[in-house]
C-alpha cells in the first residue's frame, strides 16, 4: 500500500528518529510499503520520517537491486567527494547541488532482523547518505549553500503559495 509522503513544512522532516526495537510484521509490512510508495512516486530512496514513521529504517532501490535498512550506521566514509545536484520526494520541484563522500560502508539490519553490510558508491552512497540525513531530521536544504538553499526556498513557498 502507498503511503503519504510528507512535504516541506512537516515537521516530522525535522524530527530524528528513533532506533528500531522490535522487528516483526508490522516493521516488514512498512518497508514493503515504503519500497511500494518510493516506486509508485519514482524515487530511488525513502525514509521513514518522510511517510510519518519516526523509525530508522530506509528503502533504496537503483536499477535491480532494492534495499531496506534497519538502524542503519554508517561505519567509514571515503576522504573521495563529489558534488552532484540532488531532488527530494519530500521537496517537489527543489533540486539543489550537495557534496557527499563517493564511497560508505553501511551496516544495519533487514526488516527480518538479519544483520547486513553495504559496500555503496557513487549514485547508491549518495542515496543512502541523502536517506540517512532523513533519520536525522536533515534536508538537502541543509546540506546545501547558503545561495541554493535561499532560491530553494523562494520556490517553495511560490509553490505552496499557488496550491492556496
Amino acid at each position: 500500500m502507498a503511503l503519504e509522503i510528507r512535504t516541506f513544512g512537516d515537521p516530522v522532516l525535522r524530527s530524528a528518529a528513533t532506533p528500531v526495537e522490535g522487528f516483526d510484521e508490522a516493521l516488514s509490512r512498512l518497508a514493503e510499503d515504503m519500497l511500494v510508495s518510493m516506486r509508485e512516486h519514482e524515487g530511488v530512496g525513502l525514509a521513514a520520517t518522510q511517510v510519518g514513521r519516526l523509525k530508522r529504517i530506509f528503502v533504496a532501490g537503483l536499477e535491480d537491486e532494492e534495499y531496506a535498512v534497519v538502524n542503519p550506521v554508517i561505519e567509514s566514509r571515503s576522504q573521495e567527494t563529489e558534488t552532484d545536484t540532488e531532488g527530494c520526494l519530500s521537496l517537489p520541484g527543489v533540486q539543489v547541488e550537495v557534496e557527499r563522500p563517493v564511497s560508505i560502508i553501511v551496516t544495519g539490519y533487514d526488516p527480518s532482523g538479519e544483520m547486513i553490510r553495504i559496500e555503496a558508491t557513487e549514485l547508491l552512497a549518495r542515496i543512502i547518505q541523502h536517506e540517512m540525513d532523513h533519520l536525522d531530521g536533515i534536508t538537502i536544504l541543509e546540506r546545501t549553500d547558503r545561495e541554493s538553499r535561499r532560491e530553494a526556498m523562494r520556490g517553495l513557498r511560490e509553490r505552496m503559495l499557488a496550491q492556496r
